[in-house]
């Protein structure tokens, strides 16, 4: 073939070709266009349906099914139940056996000492596997709480939906994940039954809007811990790793700035839900300032309310002598959940065996809790292979969902009474602890230092293993009149935290809103 055809025939098609590739790209790019068009169209009038539907239904909602479900509500209670208001606490997980359950009972005992022939109390909970009578038991197991007296007056409505508000669904976002899903959770609530006072007993306070709002219920809040905080934001900005910041997250720059912002758009949704509150008890002068500052309330609304510490079966046992005791036991109370940091009361352990092998036989750690669930469980296994690997198996032993008698005599015969998680909320466990007669080592944040322990007079404080473990050291050097003077200091002190003056602060403000016809 002649050269110059040749060459003639490549240019051609090449020509061919490049018109081919540029009508294939124009015709992609105008696909892409299309698809987009269409997928923007497609969302705009999906998200005009949604706001559409819901503009139809709410007020359907709320002006049609929530007068008629109140009126059938009122007439259960004063019918069928032979009281003239009702009273609803909306806690999903009331059979744990923790202190923010001890706080429920006691508020419903409270409210039904005075008036329990008129009041009918409402307890939403997600512990569809126990009957009422199981959970009264543990209530009485747990608290040495008889609330079979008042078992007449107390309802448990049984919700379906609680797998919304567990951590574990939610691997990213986790925050928003389970308030969104406690929205379904209290709208769920709000469809079986409508109180005549709403009492958030656990913290979920993306219900208020739906309670305040839609059923037109007063909103009252009992704030163990603000689900989020500016000690939060402070733990982001710093990118300093935790249990609810991961290291790959505080590692990256660019990302703890994401998740900053996701941080301070949820605190301003939490606020906002937080307004819809008539009152708000806070259970420390730590959770007191952070909620101030969030949910921006009037100051006559925010009540400062000690949790209640039914601190007298504690006081009623006479201090044991250290000095008798061949084995020293340091002993910690509080659920297995990841915020407790028991690794953190471990090793610190396992730093003070290190410095003293020579006490090492007559030295236990005793790690006391409930464990509520398949979660708590793992995290039990993962402390105990810790203490294999530690190799302190035979030192340090677990006691799990033990009777209200046996942690008494646990916390009576201790030496020292272990705490360590990082801004602690209030540390009911801490004060049993002190009234049982151990001293206690507390981590220096939150609660146990801002309300509970004058450090060196009635307990210690620490903040990481180099600090507990010295500080376990010195209490077990002390002199014992030194050690029972830290004791009888600690007992005096805890008064302050009484069944009574709970009852007192609790129903000051709620005798309010109650207006029985």
């Amino acid at each position: 073939m002649p050269l110059a055809l040749k060459s003639t025939l490549q240019a051609t098609l090449f020509a061919v070709w490049g018109f081919i590739l540029i009508n294939l790209i124009l015709l992609s790019a105008f696909t892409f266009f299309l698809f987009n068009l269409c997928v923007t169209t497609f969302m705009i009038w999906f998200i005009i349906t949604i706001i559409a539907w819901i503009l139809a239904v709410i007020p359907v909602f709320k002006f049609v099914f929530i007068p008629w479900r109140r009126n059938q509500c009122r007439s259960w209670t004063r019918n069928d139940r032979q009281c003239r208001l009702s009273i609803a606490f909306f806690h999903p997980y009331c059979n744990d056996g923790g202190g923010g359950e001890r706080v429920l009972w006691s508020a419903i005992e409270s409210i039904l000492k005075k008036y329990k022939n008129n009041i009918q109390i409402i307890i939403y909970t997600g512990d569809t596997n126990a009957t009422p009578e199981d959970i009264l038991h543990r209530v009485k197991q747990r608290f040495d709480m008889n609330m079979q007296v008042y078992k007449p007056s107390i309802t448990f409505i049984y919700l379906r939906s609680r797998f919304f508000v567990e951590a574990k669904y939610y691997k990213m976002f986790t925050l928003l994940g389970q308030s969104i899903g406690s929205m379904i959770l209290g709208l769920e609530a709000m469809i079986r039954f409508i109180p005549d006072i709403y009492i958030d007993s656990m913290g979920y306070a993306f219900t208020y809007p739906l309670f305040h709002y839609l059923a037109s219920v007063p909103v009252f809040a009992y704030v163990h811990y603000p689900t989020i905080s500016t000690d939060m934001l402070e733990q982001v900005r710093e990118r300093r790793p935790t249990y609810n910041n991961r290291g790959l997250i505080a590692s990256s720059s660019s990302v703890s700035k994401i998740k900053l912002t996701y941080y301070r758009l949820f605190a301003y949704l939490y606020g906002w839900c937080g307004k819809c509150a008539q009152m708000a008890y806070c259970n420390s002068s730590w959770t007191q300032g952070h909620i101030e500052r969030i949910w921006a309330l009037p100051a006559r609304s925010i009540h400062l309310v000690y949790p209640p510490c039914d601190v007298k079966p504690f006081l009623s046992m006479p201090l044991v002598d250290d000095n008798e005791q061949i084995v020293k036991t340091f002993v910690s109370v509080g659920q297995f959940r990841p915020e407790k940091d028991h690794e953190l009361q471990i090793r610190s352990f396992h730093e003070l065996l290190q410095r003293i092998p020579e006490h090492r036989q007559k030295l236990r750690l005793i790690l006391i809790g409930s464990v509520r669930h398949e979660d708590d469980k793992q995290r039990v296994e993962q402390l105990q292979t810790l203490v294999e690997n530690l190799n302190i198996v035979e030192e340090v032993n677990f006691k799990l969902n033990i009777s209200f008698n046996e942690l008494k005599t646990h916390l009576n015969k201790a030496l020292v009474g272990l705490h360590t998680m990082w801004n602690e909320h209030f540390g009911i466990g801490i004060v049993e602890m002190m009234a049982a007669g151990a001293i206690v080592l507390a981590h220096k944040s939150g609660g146990p230092k801002m309300d509970i322990i004058d450090e060196g007079q009635t307990g210690f404080l620490a903040s990481d293993i180099d600090s507990y473990a010295t500080t376990m050291r010195h209490i077990l050097e002390m002199k014992s009149d030194a050690r029972q003077q830290i004791r009888e200091r600690a007992r005096e002190s805890v008064d302050r935290f009484s069944m009574m003056n709970f009852e007192t602060k609790f129903m000051e403000p709620l005798e309010k809103f109650i207006h029985l016809e």
